[in-house]
């Protein structure tokens, strides 16, 4: 068989020259759209992987942030923990301050009301007491309280030292009785004070109930007075002072 060689070589430059242009017209584009592709993807994975890094820098940086969220909590919880036992506190005690305070007031109330029912009870023990001496002593000497008072008082002032007297002279004297003085006592007190703390000094009465059963003088800020009333205070002193002196003896003897 006879080889056309002029076929062959025909054949032979068609090849090479679709070869040419395939890789002219077709093979070089799809290489280069290969290529672009190939970058594309290249740029896409280097933004994902740049958003991965992002997410997980925002990731740690969201658990700090929780981290810090949740110490602070817990912080302005003991915070809110300790101020309400604070506050507790406070409130216990002011409760306990207001109840002491209370029973002191309550203690002092019952105090003032006993003291105040003592008073009038010693009062009128001591009003009883006067009306009594004044009885009595009017039934024995036969002249009433206020004649026997005056002399008792005068013959004091009469006693009074130098010292004592001068004193009381010098200024305006006041003179204070329990009880109405009669125009012949009044008139026999002024000239006795006279005589004894000078002519010419200026005398006012005045009555007294407080005193039961006496006089007082009182001159430049001083007093000089006799009355029931000194009688039974030292009375009075003597017998609360023996009774405190039993109470005590009978705390030993307990104890």
């Amino acid at each position: 068989m006879a080889i056309d060689w002029f076929t062959i070589l025909a054949q032979s430059l068609n090849f090479l020259i679709l070869v040419w242009l395939m890789k002219r017209f077709l093979y070089k584009p799809i290489l280069n759209a290969i290529d672009a592709r190939g970058k594309k993807a290249a740029a896409e994975l280097a933004d994902i992987e740049k958003k991965n890094s992002q997410v997980k820098m925002e990731r740690v940086e969201l658990q700090k942030k929780n981290e810090e969220f949740d110490q602070q909590r817990s912080e302005l919880l003991n915070k809110a923990v300790n101020e309400a036992k604070g506050e507790r506190r406070k409130i216990l005690e002011d409760a306990g301050k207001t109840a002491i305070a209370f029973e002191l007031r309550s203690k002092s109330l019952l105090k003032d009301e006993e003291q105040k029912h003592h008073q009038e009870l010693e009062s009128h023990i001591k009003s009883e007491v006067f009306a009594i001496a004044r009885k009595a002593l009017a039934d024995l000497s036969g002249s009433s309280l206020e004649e026997r008072i005056v002399p008792v008082f005068l013959r004091r002032l009469r006693d009074l030292s130098e010292e004592e007297k001068k004193s009381l002279s010098g200024g305006s004297v006041v003179v204070r009785t329990s009880l109405d003085l009669s125009v012949a006592q009044s008139s026999l007190v002024k000239s006795e004070i006279e005589e004894i703390l000078g002519k010419g000094i200026e005398m006012r009465f005045q009555k007294a109930p407080v005193l039961i059963g006496g006089i007082e003088l009182s001159a430049n800020g001083q007093k000089v007075s006799w009355s029931i009333e000194d009688y039974l205070a030292r009375f009075e002193r003597s017998v609360l002072g023996k009774s405190k002196d039993e109470s005590m003896k009978s705390g030993g003897h307990a104890a």
